[in-house]
């Protein structure tokens, strides 16, 4: 006879697989996080600033 088996962590176990199998393929997908386009998104505003600084008036 084999050793008994905790159902109730056998079903979290392939839930949490099949919720990370969701995630990677998701992040596939859509690409960076929400954290990663504000970063972009800042420095492309911080180098937009500092190309109008520099412009030369007539």
């Amino acid at each position: 006879m084999g050793k008994p088996v905790n159902l109730n962590r056998y079903r979290k176990e392939k839930a949490r697989a099949e919720k990370k199998a969701r995630v990677d393929q998701n992040a596939v997908a859509f690409g960076r996080t929400k954290s990663e386009k504000a970063i972009v998104r800042l420095q492309q505003g911080k180098q937009k600033r500092d190309l109008d600084n520099h412009e030369l008036d007539e």
